[in-house]
C-alpha cells in the first residue's frame, strides 16, 4: 500500500461497514443498511465501491444480478499503514514524539497511563 492509497472519509465509512460484516463481505444493500446517517445515495455508495475496487481495497464478484463486495485489506493492515504514515509525516518518524503528542493532548486517566506502561513493559520483556 502506498501513500496514494489512503482513504477519504466516505471511503473509510464504507470500509468500516465492510469490515464489520461477517467474513468482511456483503452486497451493496448489506452495506447501505449499515451505513451511518446521513446515508449516501445508492449511486454514491456504488461510486465509493468502484473507487475502492480500483484502489485495491475491495474485490467485486458478480453473484446473480448483483455483486458481492469483499475487503482485500484488513482493518489492522490499513490502520498500521495509516499510523506509520502519520508518524512519518507529522512526527519525523519518531514513535516517542507521536506518543508524547498524544500524552500531552489527551486527558489520560491514571488507568490509561497504567495500561500503556503495562503494554510497554510486555514489549520490553519480548526484546
Amino acid at each position: 500500500m502506498n501513500k496514494t492509497k489512503t482513504l477519504t472519509k466516505g471511503e473509510m465509512q464504507v470500509m468500516n461497514v465492510l469490515w464489520s460484516l461477517p467474513d468482511e463481505k456483503g452486497t451493496s444493500h448489506d452495506i447501505m443498511e449499515r451505513m451511518p446517517e446521513p446515508k449516501p445515495a445508492p449511486t454514491t455508495l456504488l461510486t465509493f465501491l468502484k473507487i475502492l475496487t480500483e484502489k485495491g481495497f475491495v474485490e467485486a464478484v458478480k453473484v446473480g444480478k448483483g455483486k458481492l463486495f469483499s475487503a482485500l485489506v484488513s482493518r489492522r493492515d490499513y490502520t498500521s499503514f495509516y499510523m506509520r504514515d502519520v508518524r512519518d509525516t507529522f512526527f519525523g518518524g519518531s514513535f516517542s514524539s507521536l506518543v508524547s503528542f498524544f500524552a500531552e493532548e489527551e486527558n489520560l486517566s491514571q488507568k490509561d497511563i497504567d495500561e500503556i506502561l503495562a503494554l510497554l513493559g510486555k514489549k520490553s520483556e519480548q526484546l
